[in-house]
């Protein structure tokens, strides 16, 4: 998913403010009383956050190499028969749903997502923190009244016994959400064993809000049918025995699945254009004036289909690069936002490309990309395996917003498919590991690219003012900088400042790690981190020990992480003082020849000003700041905040400088003082000249000069660039 740039820009600033986001006191209410699981396997806590203890190497079955039969421990299969009813937006389903106990334990009770009971009503844990934080869900569609979704269980059996369930509430949220159902099954499922639960369900789509629904003809059907929860073992993700890993719907999670395989087939209206994650399975069959299309997809931890009669006929290519099939790309999109579709197929396969390279080969032969129509611009900026939504537009010239926008969209929505699809972090507890890297990456990719920010609208291009910068920046901008509150690393609904610092200061945070080790140095380290964790569940502290291991610069990635991972800090270094004085002789006494002699203050300056004179008349050209005497030169640097580590350059006026780095000796070390008697007057003093430091709370205080520079006052350009594409687009949008 993704934070876009022009929507939401002043919520987005003030979040980065400190203003709004806050978890709600309901979180620590008295759960409703439910009777324990019958085989007594506990819960994740409901404040579950970041892991700081490094997986087992056979967590999930250990390291997939190549030499597995699948690309995955494929845990779970999911044989779905669905149909839409397109006027009353229903989707009618039944699966066999088959699940392996992977644990050494007898399993009794499973859990099962209900995702849809999210948008049941105002009672739900989603709707109950938006209303307590007077905040919405990105674009803030309000739900009325007809509008609501919701899943019913309408019949679950295990070997044809019923099987007894009941909603439960993991965070202890309100006794109204009914996002997890507990089952409890008439017969165990022992060690190693599978079982399969034949279930019965329909599916009320809402009208299209937070990442499903309809518009008109439209549907994007995600989150739409009962998911089991993932049984951790001890030695994944910091768990010491069994537990079942299944949070609420929160108004700011997102999700977190087993690998298994996915058959579904897809009953809708002729004449309507369907799209799904998988591969199509022959031609679709008709009966009835009824078309089904069945999609089969193997090693992926969800599925998601679109079906719409509006939509134009697809664009269609293919992509291949090494190690990777070749890959069939479609871009659906709606008549109105023709002129985006060949843009986002552009940027999905440089984005193949992009992240094949950096990260490893693209493993599966489909990609779909979806454009929703106007007016369901909830759907958009969503991510499924082999599957995602984009954004649409009717106009996309070079070098605007809108041409940004879609492919900045494009190429975060295709990464999370490496983040949150290949390497299926813990979205729930450890959204960093999804948004924030992606969020990184989709930047680095842009950078790349040498695309850059043009937020001007028309009028202000047509008469000349048409600033850029780079993606970096944006982030930048609207993350908390001088008071954060939130650990990158916390989960996704105990949030002082909200979702958006995981996105903006995390992908900062692994910007400056780049900065600070090298950009070969941290795509090592991410190649490490693919290579051990593809088709598993990775941890931040598995992540942390990929990037030390790949990137072999483990001080500073543990110093990182512990600084601004695990928790975070404030960085604020600056130049507090810059002289630079002439050592000029000095009037009093001193011994010459074994007698003491007295030169006055007269006789100093004269033989000063002697001495100037003929020092000018043998050097006529010479630069202002050189002389016949020395100058000394004093920097003085302040900290107040985290200590990192700084270069300092000192521009002399002979061309010459001084380079030195500030490395605290202690944490508690706030000031540093540096000095040099060279022949030139100092010019200017600079930290931080390779802008390292994209978390320090200003940049415009990290240079002074001895004479007015305006180059010292706009050097930083992210902040005045920034400021004034956030003027810009609350303009464009008043």
């Amino acid at each position: 998913m993704q934070i876009q740039w022009k929507r939401g820009v002043l919520a987005a600033t003030l979040l980065a403010l400190g203003v709004g986001g806050a978890w709600l006191a309901w979180a620590d209410a008295p759960a409703p009383a439910v009777p324990p699981p019958l085989d007594g396997i506990a819960l994740a806590a409901p404040d579950a956050a970041a892991v700081t203890v490094p997986s087992s190497p056979d967590a999930w079955g250990g390291i997939r190499s190549g030499d597995h039969p699948t690309l995955s421990d494929r845990v779970v299969s999911y044989r779905i028969a669905a149909t839409l009813d397109p006027v009353r937006h229903v989707v009618s389903g039944r699966q066999q749903l088959t699940w392996r106990n992977r644990s050494a334990v007898p399993v009794r009770s499973v859990y099962v997502h209900l995702y849809m009971n999210a948008f049941a009503g105002e009672g739900s844990s989603f709707f109950t923190e938006q209303r307590q934080r007077g905040e919405a869900f990105r674009g803030g569609i309000d739900t009325k009244d007809g509008e609501w979704g919701h899943i019913s269980l309408q019949g679950v059996s295990q070997g044809g016994a019923r099987v007894a369930w009941r909603f439960v509430q993991p965070d202890k949220g309100p006794a109204t959400d009914h996002t997890v159902a507990r089952l409890d099954l008439p017969e165990a499922v022992a060690p190693g064993a599978s079982t399969t639960l034949d279930m019965a369900f329909s599916t009320q789509l809402p009208r299209v809000i937070a990442r499903t629904g309809h518009h008109g003809s439209f549907h994007l059907v995600a989150q739409w049918f009962p998911k089991i929860a993932v049984l951790e073992l001890p030695g994944e993700r910091g768990a010491t025995a069994p537990r079942w890993n299944a949070h609420e719907f929160h108004l700011d999670s997102e999700f977190y699945s087993d690998f298994g395989s996915y058959d579904v087939s897809l009953t809708v209206p002729k004449g309507y254009t369907v799209g799904a994650t998988g591969e199509l399975q022959g031609a679709p069959v008709e009966k009835n004036g009824m078309l089904t299309h069945r999609y089969v997809q193997h090693d992926v931890h969800d599925f998601a289909w679109t079906a719409d009669s509006r939509s134009a006929r697809p664009l269609v290519e293919t992509w291949t690069g090494p190690g990777s099939p070749i890959v069939t790309v479609q871009v659906l999109y709606p008549p109105e936002y023709e002129a985006s579709a060949k843009p986002a197929m552009k940027a999905a396969k440089e984005s193949l490309a992009y992240f094949s390279r950096a990260l490893g080969p693209y493993p599966y032969r489909t990609l779909t990309v979806v454009i929703p129509p106007e007016g369901a611009e909830e759907a958009g900026a969503m991510e499924y395996p082999t599957f995602f939504t984009a954004a649409g537009y009717a106009e996309v010239a070079p070098k605007t917003q809108e041409a940004f926008d879609l492919d900045a969209v494009t190429i975060h929505e295709f990464g999370h498919g490496y983040f949150y699809g290949i390497l299926a972090s813990n979205e729930f507890e450890e959204p960093l590991l999804d948004e924030g890297l992606n969020s990184y990456w989709e930047s680095r990719m842009m950078r790349d690219r040498g695309q850059q920010i043009y937020p001007a609208p028309g009028f202000l291009k047509r008469i000349g003012i048409d600033p850029a910068f780079e993606g970096f920046d944006g982030m930048r901008l609207f993350m908390p900088r001088d008071r954060p509150a939130d650990a990158p690393g916390q989960n996704a609904w105990r949030r002082l400042q909200g979702i958006g610092p995981v996105y903006t200061r995390g992908a900062v945070v692994l910007r400056d790690l780049e900065a600070r080790i090298g950009s070969e140095a941290i795509e090592r380290g991410f190649k490490e981190y693919y290579r051990r964790w593809k088709f598993r569940h990775p941890g931040i502290a598995d992540l942390r020990e990929a990037l030390a291991d790949g990137s072999g610069e483990r001080a500073a990635v543990e110093d990182v992480f512990a600084k601004q991972i695990y928790a975070t800090a404030r960085v604020d270094d600056r130049v507090a003082k810059l002289t630079s004085e002439e050592e000029l002789p000095l009037a009093g006494t001193r011994v010459v020849n074994g007698k003491r002699v007295e030169e006055s203050r007269a006789a100093v300056e004269e033989r000063i000003a002697k001495q100037r004179a003929e020092w000018e008349k043998a050097n006529p050209k010479a630069k202002d700041g050189l002389g016949p005497f020395p100058w000394r030169t004093e920097v003085t640097l302040r900290r107040d905040g985290a200590a990192v580590p700084q270069t300092l350059v000192v521009r002399f006026a002979d061309g010459s400088s001084e380079t030195l780095t500030w490395n605290a000796a202690s944490p508690d070390e706030k000031w540093r003082r540096f000095s040099w008697v060279k022949p030139a007057r100092a010019v200017s003093a600079e930290l931080d000249p390779r802008r390292a430091h994209y978390l320090d709370v200003n940049k415009l205080d990290d240079s002074r000069s001895m004479a007015p520079d305006r180059s010292a006052s706009t050097r930083w350009t992210a902040d005045a660039a920034a400021f004034f594409q956030l003027i810009l687009s609350l303009i464009a949008t008043v």
